[in-house]
């Protein structure tokens, strides 16, 4: 009977959609709708691809001593009923049934050519820029997906090889791309590939504390609690790479390099507030609340600043509030707490944990929606905070790799931060993926094209291509590229590549083409993955929901992250910035030019 009215009510809560989309919705009845998406969703988008025993006995793995009230390096014991959950190694979920996860035979995977997609649909021919918003949004999307995923170091052997036509002016005649290191738990009677995150699935600042006990003894001074940070501000340098000593450094550049050195100082400030308040805790004792308490203001400046920013809606904007406040707003949640159990009501921090049905992993689809690098722009202009006057202009390969550090000491985060701040980003649509991104030479010297390695990694993984994908998220499928997208250019373009089969159509084709609805940065189909994945990654977490309490945090701690935004971080550490800021509702949108 309780499942016969919870799905009632998701049916009541969907039934508006059936009058017109839900942005289209008066806001507050577009709001409710996204909570009924969302509970469908839930019903019957989470699917467990793990199959060894969460559920470990304490001898196979002993917990640390304080596991019930810190963040362990390893993403071990968050669930203490199945302390495997979440942790370094184990598999990525599905939001799509496992029946449907096999990827296509060869030849078929390769069609159309992953490199002709990049260069025919992809390639930014005029930069697009997204004038809602600022480079610094592009970073901090990074600065967070490196929290939440990695599949390693890829697999040497075999790559996949994508013929070129006459003309193409890669390198070689052909064009190899390594493929996914696959999980070698991985039965040969299981469903589609499956694959193992290298880091831990929970939102804990992964990318800043690192996911390895070396890594994090590395990062730590070993007094007060406090991460290593030099007299100058900056980070150490790693001695094996010359790059910025970060817990997770792939894709470095200066946008990165900005935010890691923010929130390790963010981490210390944390740490000087605590020892105020308990003079007597050890070293261990003080980095271990810091780290939650840093780990969930991260979280929550995602939640209520970031994603209202991208997502310009004012249905979203109501749900993401709702996500952290509920219901009942950050006013009177300020003033009385928590007044109903319900995380609708009273926000997911502080509700029950619930994993609705499946042991708590970020899914492969998830990773797919993420792909946002038409984001980054390619030309950098870098102004003084002081007075706006030029200090140099920058290609997008000059900002990154081992080309990061010096260009941090030459300008100083502040003049970055102020730069970044000051510019705007691209949009995510069809035609502008940076061209330097078309042949990125990595750290190792491998040159890629990045955006037909991503094409070809939702191929080989298993992911629907975007009709498919659309079905299994209860959307109806597209009939025609007219109704794929309403630029009649890029019609003609999909129509050629895709061979007039609109179901061959690419997932990340899809959605960087089809139509947005009103103040959104990125499409409607992925932002059903986020519907559903943005709560799970607080909802599932005992550190965000039965545990997010004074007795774990410290009343102080809960009162920092509920007192902060992001422009509070900034300003913090980067008082010159005031002038920038002042006024900006959302330290994501433009700042003002001094």
């Amino acid at each position: 009977m309780a499942r016969e009215t919870q799905d009632r009510l998701t049916r009541l809560l969907l039934a508006p959609q059936k009058l017109a989309s839900w942005d289209r919705l008066p806001r507050w009845v577009g709001a409710f709708s996204l909570i009924g998406t969302r509970r469908e969703l839930r019903q019957k988008n989470l699917h467990n691809t793990e199959v060894i025993d969460l559920v470990v006995p304490e001898s196979a793995l002993p917990p640390p001593a304080n596991h019930k009230t810190a963040r362990t390096i390893d993403g071990s014991y968050n669930d203490l009923s199945a302390p495997l959950m979440g942790s370094v190694g184990t598999r990525f979920g599905r939001n799509v049934p496992l029946a449907f996860t096999s990827p296509e035979p060869e030849p078929l995977i390769l069609e159309p050519n992953p490199r002709d997609v990049s260069l025919e649909l992809m390639t930014r021919t005029t930069f697009m820029p997204a004038t809602t918003l600022n480079v610094l949004a592009a970073a901090w999307i990074q600065f967070n997906v490196h929290d939440w995923m990695s599949h390693g170091e890829n697999q040497v052997e075999n790559p996949w090889e994508l013929k070129l036509d006459d003309g193409d002016p890669w390198a070689e005649e052909r064009m190899r791309i390594q493929r996914t290191r696959q999980d070698p738990r991985h039965g040969k009677d299981e469903p589609g590939p499956t694959f193992q995150n290298q880091i831990t699935h929970w939102w804990d600042g992964s990318q800043i504390y690192g996911a390895k006990p070396e890594r994090l003894k590395e990062l730590r001074t070993g007094e007060g609690g406090k991460m290593r940070v030099g007299s100058d501000g900056l980070l150490p340098l790693n001695p094996e790479t010359g790059m910025e000593l970060v817990g997770f450094d792939d894709n470095y550049w200066v946008g990165l390099s900005a935010l890691h050195t923010l929130f390790v100082r963010e981490h210390n400030a944390i740490c000087d507030m605590l020892r105020r308040k308990h003079q007597d805790w050890s070293d261990d004792e003080l980095f271990d609340h810091a780290r939650l308490i840093n780990a969930a203001l991260i979280a929550k400046i995602h939640t209520v600043e970031w994603t209202p920013g991208i997502l310009s809606h004012p249905a979203v904007k109501i749900g993401m509030d709702a996500n952290w406040w509920g219901l009942q707003g950050q006013w009177l949640h300020s003033k009385f707490g928590r007044v109903s159990p319900s995380e609708v009501f009273s926000g997911i921090p502080g509700s029950d944990t619930n994993h609705h049905g499946a042991p708590y992993a970020i899914t492969q689809e998830f990773v797919s929606v993420y792909r946002l690098h038409p984001l980054m722009p390619e030309d950098f202009i870098f102004r003084s905070s002081q007075n706006d006057r030029p200090r140099g202009e920058r290609k997008l390969m000059e900002v990154q790799g081992k080309g990061t550090r010096p260009l941090v000491e030459e300008l100083g985060h502040e003049d970055i931060l102020y730069s970044l701040g000051t510019s705007h980003p691209g949009q995510i649509r069809l035609h502008n993926y940076p061209r330097a991104m078309q042949a990125l030479e990595r750290l190792d010297g491998t040159v890629l094209d990045l955006a037909a390695t991503e094409i070809l990694r939702d191929r080989e993984r298993g992911v629907p291509r975007y009709n498919a994908f659309r079905q299994f998220l209860h959307k109806e499928p597209v009939r025609t590229f007219e109704e794929l997208t309403d630029n009649p250019g890029w019609v003609e373009q999909l129509r050629r590549v895709y061979n007039n089969d609109i179901d061959r159509v690419d997932l990340l084709v899809g959605l960087l083409c089809e139509p947005l609805p009103e103040g959104f940065g990125f499409s409607e189909t992925a932002f059903r993955i986020f519907v559903l994945m943005a709560s799970r990654r607080l909802k599932s977490d005992r550190f965000f929901t039965e545990d997010y309490r004074a007795e774990v945090y410290t009343k102080e701690g809960l009162d920092w992250v509920a007192n902060n935004t992001m422009v509070d971080v900034l300003l913090r550490h980067h008082p010159g910035l005031e002038r920038s800021l002042r006024g900006v509702p959302n330290a994501f949108g433009p700042w003002n030019r001094v």
